[in-house]
C-alpha cells in the first residue's frame, strides 16, 4: 500500500502476522504519523531497524459498539437466584442510583483500562445515567457524560458518547423513582443538554433513543432529528424482551421496528442493538433501511433474553457489529464466535459465518457504526488502532498462520491479547496496560467503592 505523506512521524511496528483485506499476511510494517497509518508494507522479512516487534496476528482495533459501563459492577453478584432480565434490572438500577461523577468517572477509567486490555480501542458508550438521585441536576448538566469522557481519555481509548433520550418507565408511564436520574423531561430538554457536549481528540458525540419503553412515540423524531443535522451515530435498544414488543402493539398496533420506522429512525445512521425477537417484516424493515444491528451475545444470553435473528438481518441489508452491553465479560472474540455458535445451536448446522466476517463485524463495522469510518481496516490513511493476538498461548498454538485469523476469532480470548495500540502509542505492551499498570486492583477498588447491587 502507498504511504502517506505528512504530519509528524511516529513510532514505527512490525507484525510478525497481520490480517489485511481479509488475508493473513506474514512481515508486515506499520508505519505512523499523527496517529494515523502512514504506510502498511507487506512481505517485509525482518523488524526494521527502530520498529517495535508485535509477535501474533495483528488486526485492527476492535470496537465494542455497545457498553453500558457501569453495569461492569454487577459481574458475579447477579448469577444467583436465577429470575429474569426484570428483576436483574432491579439490580442494575441500585447500582446506578449510588453513582455520582467522581465514582463513575474510576468506575469506567477501569472498565475501559480492561476494554484496552482485551484489545478494544474505541467504544461506544450508550449513556442514560445523567442526574443525580431522584433527577436533581448537577451545576454541570453534562457531569456524567464529562466523567465517562475523562475515563475514556485517561484509559487510552476512543469513545462514541451516545448520550441517551430516556422519558418515561413505559407507554404513558412517567419515570419510576430510580428512573429519575436519566430523565430530561423532554424530548427538547434533552436535545438542549446533549447539544451542549463537544467533540475533541478521541471523542465523538452521538445520540440514542433508549427504547420505544422509554421515549414516547411524538418524542422519537426529536432524538433522530438531532442526530441527523450533526451527522451523528444514533443507536436505539430494540425488541429486546418480548414483553416490550406486546406492549408496544397494545399501545400504538405495530412492533416497536414499525414504531420506529414510522417516525424517521430507521437509516444507515442507525444501529438497533439486541433486536431480538423480530417479526418478518421488522427484519425487512431495518434491512432494507440499511439500519445496522449490534448484536450482545453474551449479555442476551446472561440476561436468557433469547438468540437474535443475526444471519436473517444482515442478508437482509443490516450489517452487524458486537458488543458487551452488560459487561458480562468483556471480549470481543468471545462476542464474535457466539454470534456463529447461536446460529448453529438454533439450526442445528454449521459455517454461517467465516472468521474474517466475524472478524469485521468486531472492527471495521463496528467502528462504522460508531461514527469512525476512518478506522477498522490495517490501510494507509487511517486511524493508527490495531491490536496483536499471542498465537503461541495453550488457547491459540496450533493451526498454521494460514489459519491465525480462525484461530483468534474461535479459541483466542481477552487474555490472548499482547499488544493495543490506539492511534500509534503503544497503549498496552506485552499484556500489560502502560497507563493504568494494575487494571484488576483498579477494577476491585472502584467496584467496592460503588457498594455493588
Amino acid at each position: 500500500m502507498p504511504p502517506v505523506t505528512g504530519g509528524p512521524v511516529g513510532p514505527a511496528y512490525w507484525a510478525e502476522y497481520a490480517w489485511i483485506d481479509g488475508i493473513v499476511e506474514a512481515g508486515v510494517a506499520l508505519e505512523t504519523a499523527d496517529g494515523r497509518l502512514s504506510a502498511v508494507r507487506t512481505g517485509v522479512p525482518a523488524p526494521p531497524a527502530g520498529s517495535v516487534t508485535l509477535r501474533g496476528l495483528t488486526v485492527p482495533g476492535l470496537a465494542n459498539t455497545h457498553s453500558h459501563a457501569f453495569h461492569r459492577a454487577l459481574r458475579g453478584a447477579v448469577q444467583v437466584g436465577g429470575g429474569t432480565f426484570w428483576t436483574w434490572r432491579e439490580l442494575m438500577y441500585r447500582v446506578a442510583s449510588k453513582l455520582t461523577p467522581d465514582t463513575y468517572f474510576a468506575l469506567a477509567r477501569a472498565v475501559y483500562a480492561e476494554m484496552a486490555l482485551a484489545g478494544i480501542t474505541a467504544v461506544g458508550e450508550f449513556h442514560y445515567l445523567h442526574h443525580g438521585p431522584g433527577g436533581t441536576r448537577y451545576d454541570d448538566p453534562n457531569a456524567m457524560g464529562h466523567a465517562l469522557l475523562a475515563a475514556a481519555a485517561e484509559a487510552g481509548i476512543r469513545i462514541t458518547l451516545l448520550d441517551t433520550c430516556y422519558l418515561s418507565a413505559g407507554f404513558g408511564d412517567p419515570p419510576t423513582p430510580p428512573q429519575r436520574r436519566f430523565s430530561d423531561g423532554t424530548a427538547d430538554a434533552w436535545a438542549e443538554r446533549a447539544g451542549a457536549l463537544r467533540e475533541g481528540p478521541g471523542v465523538r458525540i452521538g445520540a440514542a433513543v433508549h427504547s420505544v419503553r422509554a421515549v414516547p412515540a411524538d418524542a422519537l423524531a426529536t432524538v433522530a432529528r438531532w442526530a441527523r443535522e450533526r451527522q451523528a451515530p444514533l443507536h436505539v435498544h430494540l425488541s429486546e424482551q418480548p414483553a416490550e414488543n406486546d406492549a408496544c402493539r397494545a399501545a400504538h398496533g405495530r412492533t416497536p421496528t414499525r414504531l420506529l420506522a414510522d417516525h424517521g429512525v430507521l437509516g444507515p445512521g442507525t444501529t438497533a442493538v439486541h433486536a431480538t425477537h423480530l417479526t418478518a417484516e421488522d427484519v425487512r424493515l431495518l434491512g432494507g433501511a440499511a439500519t445496522g444491528v449490534c448484536m450482545c451475545p453474551t449479555t442476551e444470553r446472561d440476561l436468557a433474553d433469547g438468540i437474535g435473528p443475526a444471519a436473517r438481518v444482515q442478508q437482509a441489508g443490516s450489517p452487524l457489529s458486537l458488543g458487551s452491553d452488560s459487561h458480562a465479560v468483556i471480549d470481543l472474540f468471545e462476542e464474535a464466535r457466539a454470534l456463529e455458535l447461536n446460529e448453529r445451536l438454533r439450526t442445528r448446522s454449521r459455517g454461517h459465518w467465516t472468521g474474517s466476517q466475524l472478524l469485521r463485524a468486531a472492527t471495521e463495522t463496528g467502528h462504522a457504526a460508531l461514527g469512525r469510518p476512518d478506522a477498522g481496516r490495517l490501510e494507509a490513511g487511517l486511524l493508527a488502532d490495531f491490536t496483536t493476538v499471542a498465537l503461541d498461548s495453550v488457547r491459540t498454538a496450533g493451526p498454521p498462520p494460514r489459519l491465525a485469523v480462525e484461530a483468534a476469532v474461535f479459541a483466542a480470548t481477552g487474555a490472548d491479547v499482547r499488544h493495543t495500540v490506539v492511534g500509534g502509542r503503544h497503549l498496552v505492551r506485552d499484556g500489560t496496560h502502560r497507563l493504568i499498570p494494575d487494571v484488576p486492583r483498579a477494577l476491585a477498588e472502584t467496584i467496592a467503592a460503588t457498594g455493588g447491587p
